[in-house]
């Protein structure tokens, strides 16, 4: 007899005693169309079968009884969720850890919980990912109009000159602000384009230094960065996707925000029925409002758990990332060598698990959306293979994401398209 709901703990994932060797074996645990290249994993993520079937499983027990479930049995299921998550990133206090739809969500609720006042500022970069941007955009652009300053990061570079002028960058802003003035920086911990990993606990500590709030937009890096502890590196606000580089079910991201901060966050976003007036406070409301506001599909949320226990099965942290990230590396000189261009980084002081290579494409032939979306459809339907395209620094390049099921010979399989791509763009641009 199945025990009722309320009292049922998250399953633990079923998987046979070993998994097979990293590379193209690994394929038969995902979903893809075995003929396609996927180089792309970085934008949505990649929904393991094994994490698949845990979520299908999960959903069908919920509809035995959505009631029991959505208003009883969850809260202790998302409890367990919150705490293997915060020890995955180093948090000690689970209190200081919630779940939300994805990075773009939580970091909204961030930025648009902050009491701003005129000559306040939010510092962004030419890199932040764009609905990040474009909601910072949005605040400058109602009342009280706090000021949007512009950090600008032009790769290749080095790690030291990106510390040297954010330090720089930050002093002249609070001298031209004001002590008073409230200034919160948008950090990337790994940029989405260019796909490069940022000193970002560096730039943290300088945000200290010039008490500047620092808002880190983590989207790529949990899975993707070894050895996160944000109980040392102390940001002021952390946001990751869990369904990118963890390989959870889409959609789910964990929200940091430590306890010295909480007062920030007033209301979750929506706001939560669990919502208290701060004058009627007597106790904590943060964790509480994000338990529930608004139905969900608790799926997503609670299949953090199945990823973990995926991760772990095949080999750990350490074996996942010495794979990807070697390969990364590798992959991108194949590539490289296909396309007779460069990689962007060529010492790998910027690369996880994601490397970035120039396309053999003018310069002079400017990005538009008509032109993504070419490139996006002969990639995809032409040639069923796909890594990101992106214009930086007045040079065309691709991102391409590192996975366990990649082999080198992905790479050189996505130079061959982009040659034939970059050729049929040139000649369809030629008179423009």
């Amino acid at each position: 007899m199945t025990p009722p709901l309320s009292s049922q703990s998250l399953e633990p994932l079923v998987l046979p005693a070993q998994p097979p060797a990293f590379g193209h074996q690994m394929k038969e645990y995902f979903h893809f169309d075995p003929e396609y290249v996927n180089l792309n994993h970085g934008s949505f993520g990649s929904l393991p079968r094994p994490v698949s079937a845990w979520c299908s499983a999960l959903s069908d027990k919920i509809e035995m009884n959505p009631d029991l479930f959505m208003r009883v049995t969850y809260q202790s299921m998302l409890v367990t969720v919150r705490e293997k998550i915060a020890s995955f990133i180093g948090v000690s206090d689970v209190d200081e850890v919630v779940i939300v739809p994805n990075a773009s969500h939580g970091i909204n609720t961030v930025l648009k919980n902050f009491i701003w006042e005129a000559g306040d500022v939010i510092v962004t970069c030419n890199t932040t990912y764009g609905s990040i941007s474009r909601t910072v955009q949005y605040i400058s652009d109602v009342p009280p109009h706090p000021e949007r300053a512009l950090f600008t990061i032009l790769f290749p570079t080095t790690k030291e000159d990106i510390i040297s002028r954010w330090r720089d960058d930050l002093r002249s802003v609070r001298e031209r602000a004001g002590k008073n003035a409230k200034i919160v920086a948008v950090i990337d911990a790994i940029v989405s384009n260019p796909g490069t990993l940022l000193p970002w606990e560096d730039m943290t500590d300088i945000c200290r230094e010039f008490d500047v709030w620092s808002v880190v937009d983590a989207a790529h890096a949990i899975g993707q960065q070894l050895g996160i502890k944000l109980d040392e590196a102390k940001p002021d606000f952390w946001i990751s996707n869990c369904h990118k580089w963890l390989f959870a079910k889409r959609s789910a991201a964990v929200l940091y925000v430590p306890k010295r901060n909480q007062h920030i966050v007033v209301s979750s976003f929506p706001t939560s029925t669990f919502y208290i007036s701060p004058k009627d406070r007597t106790g904590p409301n943060f964790v509480k409002q994000f338990e529930w506001n608004g139905t969900i599909d608790w799926a997503p949320y609670l299949s953090v758990s199945a990823a973990l226990d995926f991760r772990k099965w095949l080999g750990g942290e350490s074996a996942i990332n010495e794979y990807c990230h070697n390969l990364a590396i590798e992959g991108g000189k194949a590539l490289a060598k296909v396309l007779n261009t460069k990689v962007m980084d060529e010492d790998g002081q910027f690369t996880a698990h994601m490397v970035n290579v120039v396309m053999p494409l003018p310069g002079h032939i400017k990005p538009t959306l008509e032109l993504d979306l070419m490139m996006k459809n002969k990639l995809l339907v032409k040639h069923n293979a796909f890594a990101a395209t992106y214009y930086h620094n007045g040079m065309w390049w691709t991102r391409c994401s590192a996975q366990i099921w990649n082999e080198v010979g992905d790479f050189q399989k996505l130079g061959t398209a982009l040659l034939t791509l970059c050729r049929e763009i040139e000649e369809e641009y030629r008179d423009n």
